[in-house]
């Protein structure tokens, strides 16, 4: 692939990392923050389903406002707007000041992650689509491997306050670098609000927004909380626990690759694989917690089987949209996947806060397989049918203007 197709991915991928370090690492700090403001970690925890709750709620009406901005125009306006709230989280003085500078980070996350990946696709050249998406997975990963950790350990030697300015400092940078290599590209803009029902009459799409919300619902009761559990169930140091969240994101890149490299042999059983091996990790989650050993495998294959579910996704919903609609579907997609980070991160702390911190991996757990069965009973027979019809479609001139 050309260098003037790589810059720009990689700036994308260095947006990725630094949204979703913002996005994970109060998830690292909560016992922190929780502790300077004097309130409880569920309280603490709210930060993280507020964000949620704004990025689900504004993804698909700030889309359909900027739906004429020029994409590039659009992309340094986000990632300028996240550099500017993050810093304010990094100064806040109050909880209530928190809350506020991390909605108004929301706000930015809900544009970046609405393009990202369409963006991703459309700045290399079709063969190289599918390691467009992986690489947006890679930068996830490694937003676990190093900027969770990375955070953590800002937080605890120099307070995490200093954790947020370091993210903004790092966001400046890839604002500097997105400046310099990112093409200008058009936004067709004809996507419209009557079309909206043309997305959800889409038997596909429809299925892959209800598998997401069930499933990051489950995953995000169990992964919310992952670090009290870690401490408080399996009794872990705050060095061992920051060991065992970077072997998670290392994890995640083994999924990105392998999606890369099987994906299109193995579609089917991929994805059934990745939902039926999140669900097994989050439910052996209590039972492995008496051995470091057993829960760091229990937590890697969580990793592996979480990246390769996401990455699975992204592709398949970009598939499956309309050409000109590709970011208002993604839109939904990140809408609906914040959903399911709140709704995870509330079950989650309802749970820590009426039975035990212990019982997060069988409650997440029993989401992921209703969604693993939702998947074998319903979407992968609507999948299937969808590649059937687009067959037909590609061998029969007459079919093509039928279906069009």
């Amino acid at each position: 692939m050309a260098l003037k197709q790589w810059l720009p991915l990689i700036g994308i991928t260095i947006g990725v990392f630094i949204f979703n370090m913002s996005e994970f690492m109060p998830i690292g700090l909560l016992t922190d923050i929780a502790s300077d403001f004097g309130i409880s970690e569920a309280t603490a925890g709210l930060i993280i389903s507020t964000y949620a709750w704004t990025v689900a709620i504004l993804s698909l009406p700030i889309m359909l406002l900027l739906k004429k901005m020029e994409y590039r125009r659009m992309l340094l306006m986000c990632v300028a707007m996240f550099a500017g709230f993050q810093f304010l989280s990094g100064i806040s003085g109050s909880y209530w000041m928190l809350v506020v500078s991390r909605l108004g980070v929301a706000v930015s996350h809900s544009i970046f992650w609405s393009i990202a990946s369409p963006l991703a696709v459309r700045v290399v050249a079709p063969q190289y689509q599918k390691l467009a998406i992986s690489t947006i997975a890679a930068g996830t990963s490694i937003a676990m491997i190093i900027g969770l950790p990375l955070g953590r350990i800002i937080g605890l030697s120099l307070g995490w306050r200093m954790s947020f300015i370091a993210i903004a400092i790092i966001a400046v940078l890839a604002l500097a670098l997105l400046v310099t290599v990112f093409p200008r590209l058009e936004n067709p803009g004809t996507f419209t609000v009557k079309r909206l029902p043309e997305l959800f009459r889409n038997k596909v799409l429809l299925g892959i927004y209800i598998l997401v919300a069930m499933y990051v619902t489950g995953y995000y009761t169990g992964y919310s909380y992952i670090e009290p559990f870690l401490g408080q169930v399996s009794g872990m140091s705050d060095d061992m626990i920051t060991v065992v969240l970077t072997i998670f994101g290392l994890a995640g890149i083994g999924g990105s690759i392998l999606f890369t490299r099987i994906y299109d042999r193995t579609r089917y059983r991929f994805i059934m694989t990745a939902i039926g091996g999140a669900a097994m990790c989050l439910l052996l989650l209590r039972a492995s917690a008496g051995s470091v050993i057993l829960v760091i495998v229990v937590c890697a294959l969580w990793g592996m089987f979480a990246t390769s579910f996401n990455v699975a996704f992204q592709n398949e919903a970009l598939k499956a949209s309309p050409s000109d609609a590709t970011a208002i579907a993604m839109s939904l997609f990140s809408g609906i996947f914040n959903v399911g980070i709140a709704s995870g991160s509330m079950i989650g702390g309802l749970v820590t806060d009426t039975a035990s911190v212990d019982c997060i991996g069988y409650v997440g757990g029993a989401f992921i397989l209703a969604s693993l069965v939702f998947t074998g009973l319903y979407l992968i027979h609507r999948m299937r049918d969808n590649d059937l019809e687009r067959r037909v479609t590609d061998l029969s001139p007459r079919r093509c203007l039928r279906y069009d």
